[in-house]
């Protein structure tokens, strides 16, 4: 750890406990945004290759109605 976040370690760990926990909340936050980053990219991702998979014909489309359907009956059957 640096000297600066050592400094702001020791800043922190000083403030009251509900401020300690905002903080935290507002740190482990700022995380997931850098995870969602990743996460939002990887689906682009996966989008184009299932659209360049249809468009060549290795896959098919489903109607949306049947797929709804489909669902509709699992939800129905419960896990398992």
């Amino acid at each position: 750890m640096n000297q600066t976040a050592e400094t702001l370690l020791q800043a922190a760990l000083a403030l009251p406990p509900e401020d300690r926990a905002n903080l935290a909340e507002h740190l482990l936050d700022s995380l997931a945004e850098s995870d969602q980053a990743a996460i939002d990219a990887a689906w682009g991702e996966e989008a184009d290759r299932r659209l360049r998979a249809f468009e060549q014909g290795n896959i098919k489309a489903i109607p949306g109605e049947e797929v709804m359907r489909s669902l509709s009956v699992r939800r129905k059957r419960g896990p398992g």
